[in-house]
């Protein structure tokens, strides 16, 4: 029996739409970002990834929700986009200023670490188009009535990046529930995004009327506590990511108070270094955990976008009927091979997922 029960395809246009910023990553590869002298171009953001991932790997017709300006940066993303199999149909196009005091495009400087060297992030993304959005702005309507969407998701990064995206949000998904398309949501707490806003007050405000909506919530123990309020004595947010138990208390707590939740997931991590990591991941469904295999001293080469594809290999399982234990072992593993590659979106077949999924080594394939 599926853990989620998904419209046909036939039914739809599209399998998922996401909601969300899709920024420029700028990434001096090997250099740090203040000393490089140029910069490799990526397109990337939380929600955006999960939709290039289902499209790219998983084989999904996808398509994406947001505003872009409309002068050369945009047309780059748009470019950049499309190659990922990305439908642009739904886009928010708005004229450009000439100097972008108006209205700009989000850029997200990104360096992936090295060893003892973290990943370090630097966003420019204010006054951004997609943080622009408001109520009203988007035929909700005729995307889930007339065309019809499978799965939405959508995220905490959107959520934050102004007063009026958390509207946008919550007509979103009154829209989508309206019309019997599956909810996922990854909390992504982010801290930069909330400081100036309210901090994790307004964080909690704003997600605790986003919940109520959601089928498939998706988020560590530290996006529970900040983002959601909840909280487990004696634990601090220093405490292992590898610590399953951790999750499952605030899981008891989260499933009481919004019983809408059918699927939690989230993803195990024990960063040893910026390039070993133990990976794993555990899901609750149907009143059950069930856990991903365990990676350990897991290679990294850019950990940027390894939860994001972690929650598109999630998705495709759940949306293709899969147990809750291999839905949550497709999430792991198609995760796991997005962070041996650079940037921040997938670049693995179902093939290749499917094979770490049975265990195969790294020996070439001839």
């Amino acid at each position: 029996m599926a853990v989620i029960d998904v419209k046909p395809k036939s039914d739809c246009k599209y399998d998922i739409i996401i909601l969300g910023e899709v920024m420029l990553r700028l990434d001096p590869g090997d250099n740090r970002i203040h000393t490089t002298r140029d910069f490799r171009v990526w397109e990337g953001g939380g929600e955006y990834n999960v939709a290039r991932g289902l499209s790219r790997c998983f084989g999904k017709d996808a398509a994406v929700v947001t505003s872009i300006v409309d002068n050369a940066v945009g047309r780059l993303l748009e470019d950049l986009i499309l190659q990922g199999g990305v439908n642009m149909e739904y886009v928010k196009w708005v004229p450009f200023d000439g100097i972008g005091r108006k209205v700009r495009n989000g850029l997200n400087f990104t360096e992936k670490g090295f060893g003892l060297r973290a990943a370090l992030g630097c966003y420019d993304r204010g006054h951004s188009a997609a943080s622009q959005l408001k109520k009203g702005d988007i035929d909700w309507e005729k995307i889930f009535k007339k065309d019809g969407i499978r799965w939405f998701h959508c995220g905490g990064i959107f959520a934050g990046l102004s007063d009026t995206t958390p509207e946008v949000v919550i007509e979103a998904l009154a829209y989508a529930k309206k019309y019997g398309t599956i909810v996922s949501y990854d909390l992504n707490y982010r801290p930069s995004l909330w400081k100036d806003i309210g901090g994790r007050d307004k964080a909690q405000e704003v997600n605790k009327k986003i919940a109520p909506y959601v089928d498939v919530m998706l988020g560590n123990e530290e996006d529970f506590s900040a983002a959601l309020g909840f909280k487990v004595e004696g634990l601090d947010e220093e405490c292992s990511r590898l610590d399953p138990s951790n999750f499952k208390k605030m899981i008891k707590q989260a499933v009481k108070e919004f019983p809408n939740f059918k699927v939690v997931a989230t993803t195990l991590r024990n960063a040893k270094t910026a390039s070993v990591n133990d990976w794993g991941a555990i899901i609750y469904a149907d009143g059950k955990f069930a856990e991903a295999t365990m990676r350990e001293n897991l290679e990294i080469y850019d950990r940027i976008g390894g939860g994001d594809s972690f929650a598109s290999g999630l998705i495709y399982g759940l949306m293709e009927g899969k147990t809750a234990a291999e839905a949550v072992n497709y999430g792991a593993a198609h995760g796991a091979l997005a962070m041996t590659t650079p940037g921040d979106t997938t670049t693995a077949s179902l093939n290749e997922v499917e094979r770490v999924m049975k265990g195969g080594t790294a020996r070439v394939d001839r």
